[in-house]
């Protein structure tokens, strides 16, 4: 363990308010924070300051304008663009200049449903200029999802493209806009499009609104000058999947965002001013709000806005190539990602005859990262394979190695130690704490660091909810247990905790074991209602190009985990399949895969990346074509 790292995390839990009032003065505040923590007023009390102003303004006063901010690569139609700092602030200006134009001001929110394009970027740094609250909605989201964010955040305009454009596929953004707004309640005023060369969009005028049109009416307008916020006032409202079906609007505050994501640059990621930082993400995930748009910026580096997939645009090479391309520091994306390539290129081919460039570090986050992807990508790259965890609640890491204080203890598996800030306890089903090794609920004591949520829009009653089970104490919904060391290990969501007869098993704990047998590209494991045991392990596995056929794959599978864990886990079934289904930010859908095993009808989610996966599924289960 570093010095620096112990050090940091003692003294954010035993003197927070001295921690974070000392990173609170990375960023510029137009009033200083009166109080570090107000159990009701939040983080930075008494505090004012524009997130924009930090993110642009105050780089280029410094005599910043002329560096690199903002590269956007997009292989899908073969364009890079570079935006220095004074460029991205003269086109996020004129995007806030559009804004004012129609209306909006401080507290009115703005959906943006928008792609992989530099106006997504400039639209949610306009927002943030004026003090409007922005809510990003994964472009091409269903139209009845969309609805129901329309609907919750009242907005008064939507900001959106023709089309985007996914691997080799264009999709209509339009006409599910259209949709949306025929299913909301509410009414915006205006809907205004980016046309892209790709496809061009119908628009209804006067609700409709050209962007380029509409920038060029206000191109005599003056750049607005910063809001000026309250370190509590929301920032944006981003909808992650709620249980009940009904959205939940995470609220994200300016001050706290803005003080644990500049923290977070320099002590975990190592980015500072100057530095080349990608986050393989998009912007309709929180990690394209932390880590694509708002940290890199607050730091005054350079980001990657990547429109592409890891393979397929073209091969299994763009990640490394765009590495190398711009001389990428810290590179940051999901296991699945990582798994994918490995896939299409197993020894490694295009990484070896394209090098890595200027990479430092590798980041794992948004799907656990299996022991043998973190493995194979160390033994490739040569670098340190970081597996981190947070949430979209909690906005930044709250688990992770702290790279850049110097703390490089990595254990596979683990998604390594609380992050100076959060101070994590494993409880039982009775509330109290389990020793070390032993399963449990993970939690947050309170109050959460900067800049997790401290409310959800509309609903803080939903929000009370995530601290009922165990008062005082954030449920994470993830299951896992510290070891001896005191590596965190999250081994999946609570309900991934499966009884078998009596036993509790860990479905992650037999995906970490399939993942490592000899063939298989990806796994995942879920637990299938049993007449007899009540539950019973199933597992669905990925071959990789060259593996042993299927039958073999099933009977190596089922062999590898009666040999660690024993004839208690009775995995009995596995199934090869193509592909796995899931979100387009990379996680699994555990829960679509239990429906179809159990039989239940299946709605395709809204957050699918391969609507016809399901289907696959569903067919390898009926013809029983497990062992």
């Amino acid at each position: 363990m570093s010095d620096a790292y112990r050090q940091a995390w003692t003294v954010s839990i035993t003197d927070r308010d001295a921690f974070w009032g000392a990173a609170a003065r990375a960023i510029d505040w137009v009033a200083p924070p009166q109080r570090i923590h107000d159990a009701d007023a939040g983080w930075f009390a008494g505090g004012t300051l524009n997130t924009a102003a930090n993110c642009l303004d105050r780089h280029v006063a410094a005599g910043r304008g002329d560096a690199p901010a903002l590269v956007y690569d997009s292989p899908v139609i073969g364009r890079v663009r570079r935006f220095t700092y004074a460029q991205l602030l003269e086109e996020s200006g004129r995007v806030a200049a559009m804004l004012k134009r129609l209306g909006v001001g401080k507290g009115d929110r703005v959906v943006i449903y928008m792609p992989m394009i530099p106006e997504t970027v400039f639209a949610m740094l306009a927002c943030a200029r004026i003090g409007a609250i922005h809510s990003v909605v994964f472009g091409g989201f269903a139209a009845l999802e969309l609805a129901k964010r329309i609907d919750d955040a009242a907005p008064r305009l939507i900001l959106t493209a023709s089309c985007g454009i996914e691997g080799g596929r264009l999709i209509a953004y339009k006409p599910m806009v259209d949709e949306a707004l025929a299913l909301a309640s509410h009414r915006v005023e205006h809907v205004v499009l980016v046309q892209r060369d790709a496809l061009a969009a119908d628009l209804q005028p006067p609700r409709d609104i050209d962007w380029m049109t509409l920038r060029g009416e206000c191109a005599g307008d003056p750049i607005p000058e910063p809001a000026v916020m309250a370190a509590n006032d929301p920032l944006y409202i981003l909808y992650t999947s709620g249980t009940t079906g009904t959205p939940k609007g995470v609220v994200r505050e300016h001050g706290g965002h803005a003080v644990a994501l500049a923290w977070s640059m320099a002590n975990i990621y190592g980015i500072g001013a100057g530095d080349c930082f990608w986050a393989a993400s998009d912007v309709g995930w929180v990690v394209g709000h932390s880590y694509i748009v708002y940290a890199p910026l607050l730091v005054g580096a350079t980001t990657i806005l990547f429109e592409g997939k890891p393979v397929g645009t073209p091969d299994p090479g763009t990640f490394w190539r765009t590495i190398v391309r711009h001389g990428v520091k810290t590179f940051f994306t999901a296991p699945t990602a990582i798994r994918a390539i490995r896939k299409e290129d197993p020894d490694a081919a295009f990484l070896a005859d394209i090098g890595t460039g200027d990479l430092q570090a590798i980041f794992l986050a948004g799907e656990r990262a299996d022991p043998d992807t973190i493995a194979w990508l160390e033994e490739k790259t040569g670098l340190p394979v970081i597996d981190h965890w947070w949430q979209t609640e909690l906005g930044w890491p709250a688990i992770a190695s702290c790279f850049a204080l110097g703390d490089l203890r990595r254990k596979r598996g683990s998604a390594g130690f609380p992050v100076p800030g959060y101070e994590f306890v494993v409880l039982g089903e009775d509330g109290q704490p389990v020793p070390d090794g032993q399963s449990g609920s993970i939690t947050i004591k309170a109050p959460l660091a900067p800049g997790a949520f401290r409310t959800l829009w509309n609903n803080p009653v939903g929000f009370a909810r995530n601290f009922e089970s165990f008062p005082g104490y954030y449920e994470t919904g993830d299951a896992g247990h510290f070891d001896a060391e005191g590596f965190l290990h999250i081994m999946g969501r609570t309900d991934d905790i499966i009884n078998v007869a009596g036993h509790r098993l860990s479905t992650g704990q037999m995906e970490q074991i399939v993942a490592q047998q000899d063939g298989i590209a990806e796994c995942a494991v879920i637990g299938a209602d049993d007449a007899i045991k009540g539950m019973i392990p199933v597992a669905f596995v990925v071959p990789r190009a060259g593996a042993a056929d299927p039958d073999t794959l099933v009977r190596m599978v089922i062999a590898a985990v009666r040999a660690e864990l024993g004839a208690v886990a009775a995995l009995k079934t596995a199934y090869v399949v193509p592909q796995l289904p899931k979100t387009r930010s990379g996680k699994i859908l555990r829960n679509l895969l239990r429906s179809i095993v159990n039989g239940q009808h299946v709605e395709c989610p809204p957050t699918i990346e391969d609507p016809g996966v399901p289907t696959i599924i569903r067919a390898a289960v009926a013809s029983r074509s497990a062992l």
